[in-house]
């Protein structure tokens, strides 16, 4: 007999909106799940995604609203900590959903909304507040949220919070929180670095794994093509998209640039495509999301940001343009279709460099992917690096044939070598270096030069100073060098004194002006007139003819003022209007 949730003992209310979104019977961690919750207990759980975990701490921390008054204030009573906007996005819908009979507040927290919308929503209590850690933060600090009337911390997916670096943030927020708090962790794996997160914040945890991340997921049809290159890679996705099976589909990329790229190209060719990153607004975002769910849009083009967080019902293929980085997101991505035990396909689309993340992959998840092909689209060969035939290299290290030329074991010993022919005579009978002949050249010795000491002192040379140079075309002695090789080479001073002057001494003549002393002093000049100097025979400014009035506008005989037009001189307006200047002149 299957375990249905009335056997959970929920509120009635929980039960009516269950049955009214069609939920009867409990995934197996929900069934193991909930109940320890409802006791009050601390719990870290592991499972598969898509197995229903967003339910196994929601429903719980709803039926603990129902038996527990809240406190005074307007903090949250139940707070959940999620990594991704989207995944909060998805947890804020379900607890709508959940708790719609029980009249609950939700509000969600996230990065890139408007401040003062959320400040808004923080004025009245709160009942479930799902939060992104950073935006948390920021308004804790701020003094606008406070934690006291918490009662349930919940951290969904705590392993990617980890990989996000929000440890820090999650610590310090469990700080804020009550000591008395109860705190529900679920993680897709339960390995040292969760352990260790859990030691932090929760008192005795309860451990609860369902099934390891490397489960098969049975219900999901893996594959992969191998791709030679990426117009070949293009090529397959399109085809595979054309396929008339693919309701809706998501198109995970390594990059955000590739996802817009990517999104535009498949966009061309007549598919409703959207882009979703990080890099996009919230509102965006949001955007994007909803039309996904309502069916608009057909192929989403995503990097790891909607990894987790996407639970659209119509997603039947996901396809891997790019293998993540992280093993890990391989399994949420996957984990986009085939939800709440539902069909879907998983293609990975991959190239030759990609075998080592391939046989990673196969280990991680304990099963090797198929490989795929299309007719008429098959992969090159890869290349061969030694043609030998097909054939393996034989075993005890026997050589290939080379040709028809003697092996080295076919080779005569070096004992066996028959002895050289030739005439040259042997080293040994060559002769000694002491009955080599002497030189019979006339060239003499080195003994025979006479010493140094012995050679003519050399005296035909005349002195430095008695060399002759040239000035002002006739032959004289090196005045300047002669009295440079007497006195010091730094006294330049004394130099000075042997080159030739360049102009005469005398003063040069200054003419027949009179000298400075002879002209007469500033005192003696005539002072000049005070009366004005006479401006002609102009008449005053009082006498002059008033102006006639000017009629308004412009008058009949006056010429009106003509436009300068600027015309190119190679057009045929501006050679026109040169012809006629040129006539004019």
């Amino acid at each position: 007999m299957s375990l249905t949730f009335t056997d959970l003992a929920l509120h009635d209310a929980l039960l009516a909106a269950l049955n009214e979104a069609g939920y009867t019977e409990p995934t197996p961690i929900q069934a193991q799940a909930i109940p320890i919750a409802m006791s009050g207990r601390d719990l870290m759980a592991s499972a598969q995604t898509g197995t229903g975990k967003t339910a196994a701490f929601l429903l719980p921390g709803l039926h603990r609203l129902t038996m527990t008054p809240g406190g005074k204030g307007k903090g949250p009573r139940i707070l959940v900590l999620t990594p991704t906007r989207e995944l909060a996005r998805q947890v804020e819908s379900a607890a709508m959903v959940y708790g719609k009979r029980l009249k609950t507040r939700t509000v969600s927290i996230l990065g890139g909304m408007n401040y003062q919308q959320q400040q808004k929503a923080l004025m009245r209590p709160i009942d479930v507040m799902v939060a992104t850690p950073g935006r948390l933060l920021d308004l804790m600090n701020r003094g606008q949220i406070t934690l006291d009337r918490v009662e349930l911390l919940i951290l969904d997916e705590a392993d990617r919070m980890l990989d996000l670096g929000f440890i820090d943030d999650v610590e310090l927020i469990a700080e804020k929180a009550p000591a008395e708090r109860q705190t529900l962790l679920f993680s897709a794996t339960l390995e040292d670095r969760i352990a260790t997160l859990a030691a932090r914040v929760m008192r005795n945890p309860e451990r609860l794994q369902i099934s390891s991340q490397q489960a098969k997921h049975e219900n999901i049809t893996q594959g992969l093509y191998f791709c030679d290159d990426m117009e070949h890679k293009k090529a397959i996705l399109l085809k595979l998209l054309a396929d008339p099976a693919v309701n809706q589909s998501v198109v995970f990329t390594a990059t955000r640039r590739d996802a817009e790229v990517l999104s535009i190209e498949l966009a061309n060719f007549g598919l409703s495509t959207a882009a979703l990153h990080g890099d996009m607004k919230q509102p965006a975002r949001n955007r994007t999301l909803r039309d996904l769910k309502n069916g608009m849009v057909k192929c989403l083009v995503a990097t790891d940001v909607a990894a987790r967080g996407i639970d659209v019902v119509g997603i039947s293929h996901v396809f891997n343009f790019d293998l993540p980085m992280v093993l890990e997101d391989y399994v949420h991505r996957i984990g986009r279709t085939g939800r709440a035990g539902r069909t879907g396909t998983a293609v990975s689309l991959v190239n030759r460099r990609d075998r080592g993340k391939l046989q990673r992959l196969a280990a991680y998840t304990g099963n090797a992917i198929p490989e795929l092909t299309i007719p008429g689209m098959e992969p090159r060969p890869a290349p061969k690096y030694r043609d030998n035939g097909g054939a393996s290299r034989p075993a005890g290290g026997a050589r290939r044939d080379n040709g028809g030329r003697p092996s080295y074991g076919d080779r005569p010993a070096y004992g066996d070598r028959p002895a050289r022919t030739d005439s040259r005579p042997s080293y040994g009978d060559r002769p000694a270096y002491g009955d080599r002949p002497a030189r019979t050249d006339s060239r003499p010795s080195y003994g025979d030069r006479p010493a140094y000491g012995d050679r003519p002192a050399r005296t035909d040379r005349p002195a430095y100073a008695a060399r002759p140079v040239v000035v002002d075309g006739e032959l004289s002695g090196n005045i300047a060098g002669a009295a440079t090789h007497e006195r010091s080479a730094f006294d330049r001073q004394a130099l000075r004194g042997d080159r030739p002057m360049h102009r005469s001494a005398a003063p040069r003549p200054q003419g027949d002006r009179p000298s400075y002393g002879d002209r007469p002093a500033y005192g003696d000049r005539p002072a000049r007139s005070a009366a004005p100097r006479p401006q002609g025979d102009r008449p005053a400014y009082g006498d002059r003819p008033a102006r006639p009035a000017r009629a308004e506008g412009f008058s009949a005989d006056r010429q009106r003022p003509q436009a300068r037009v600027f015309r190119a001189p190679d057009s045929q307006a501006g050679a026109a209007s040169k012809a006629r200047f040129d006539d004019k002149q």
